[in-house]
């Protein structure tokens, strides 16, 4: 629950659309990314997809143990 999976899109070093699974929407940062969050969370079979993502990537990675010796 405490997991969150989250992916920037960046143009010319500035962030302008992100999704946050929190939320579970795509979220726009400038005009551009606005307006393409708009469209993009029109498309539920995208945001599902990226969900999944958080099970998939995020929710496996949670037992691995990174000490080294």
């Amino acid at each position: 629950k405490d997991i969150q999976f989250s992916r920037s899109y960046y143009y010319n070093k500035l962030e302008f659309l992100r999704f946050d699974s929190n939320l579970g929407r795509y979220v726009g940062y400038t005009e551009l990314g606005v307006k393409n969050a708009e469209r993009l969370n029109k498309d539920t079979s995208r945001i599902a997809a990226m969900n999944a993502q958080r099970e998939a990537y995020c929710l496996t990675n949670v037992g691995i143990d990174y000490r080294t010796v």
